[in-house]
């Protein structure tokens, strides 16, 4: 894997503006970091920066120049210790019963609820991103009326959302990517986090593998993408969903998301809850016991319990 060398800074940004940036860059095609970082960088004023990870140089001018960054920031950095620095200014993240920290917070580990440690690295997922943190805000909210039998993650990164769900049911999860690293670093975290046998982790491009076919229909499916992809997986996610299973997507927009509502009703689902946190947005659908009107709504049977005080809303 390409180590990073250079950064491109974008310094004195909001908190959802650095989200929103982050959100648009990675829509575009055309720029393609390592890693993306938003770190706080003034606490008393509320600036944050967003910051691009690049193998070269010319890598992260060139994303300068298609993203019309000009106010950013290019410079180099040391090679042993990018991933840590990232993460030294990453607090501990409280989402519900979550509380999600990397090695460096481990001794601030809270007695009760349920604690996973997943640090960077070398795989997307720290749990810090807003849709990750929406997600696993889902998930809380679903585990106060019942513990799901068969899990399913698809893209599933560092793996959070899979370990996560593996430790508070004990259930076995199936957590799949297209990025054999992140297989790798999976399997890892879910050692680390002691559900080595509970997650089963596999190479899969989406819904493509025998494991995943055998495995259905699921009680609960993450898929925190992105929207073009959850477009394209909607068919086989719907078809996979038991019913009154909960599917939980994320990687969205506030402005994507009436798309993936109609493309994902259009499909026999129900919406059961929507989450933002300024520009990231996390959906919950669900399959209906009972036939019904595609794309209706089941409501009051879900609430996600969350830090309503800190920028969260919640539509269930």
């Amino acid at each position: 894997m390409t180590e990073a060398r250079f950064t491109l800074t974008i310094p004195a940004l909001s908190h959802d503006a650095a989200q929103a940036l982050a959100a648009a860059l990675e829509e575009n095609i055309f720029i393609d970091p390592l890693a993306v970082t938003i770190n706080e960088t003034d606490e008393a004023k509320a600036l944050w920066e967003l910051a691009l990870y690049f193998g070269s140089e010319a890598d992260a001018e060139a994303a300068r120049a298609i993203g019309a960054l000009a106010e950013g920031r290019v410079a180099p950095m040391p090679q042993q210790d990018w991933v840590r620095q990232s993460l030294e200014g990453l607090a501990p993240v409280s989402a519900g019963r979550f509380f999600l920290h990397g090695a460096h917070d481990r001794p601030r580990r809270r007695a009760g609820g349920v604690s996973l440690e997943i640090d960077a690295g070398t795989a997307f997922g720290t749990g810090h991103h807003g849709t990750t943190e929406g997600c696993l805000l889902a998930l809380d909210g679903i585990l106060k009326r019942r513990a799901p039998a068969r899990i399913l993650d698809v893209g599933c990164g560092t793996g959070v959302l899979a370990i996560a769900a593996a430790k508070a049911t004990r259930r076995a999860a199936l957590a799949g990517d297209i990025d054999p690293e992140a297989v790798r670093v999976t399997r890892a975290n879910a050692t680390l986090n002691g559900v080595k046998t509970e997650v089963t982790s596999i190479t899969a491009a989406g819904l493509n593998h025998p494991l995943i076919a055998a495995g259905g229909p699921y009680d609960l499916i993450f898929a925190n993408i992105l929207a073009r992809p959850l477009v394209a997986l909607a068919t086989g996610l719907a078809r996979a969903l038991a019913p009154g299973g909960d599917l939980i997507l994320s990687g969205l927009t506030a402005e994507q998301m009436r798309w993936i509502e109609a493309t994902y009703r259009s499909r026999g689902l129900a919406m059961a809850c929507r989450i933002r946190r300024g520009n990231w947005a996390t959906l919950v659908f669900t399959r209906p016991k009972r036939k019904k009107r595609p794309g209706g709504r089941t409501p009051g049977r879900f609430l996600a319990a969350g830090p309503r005080g800190a920028g969260w809303e919640f539509d269930c």
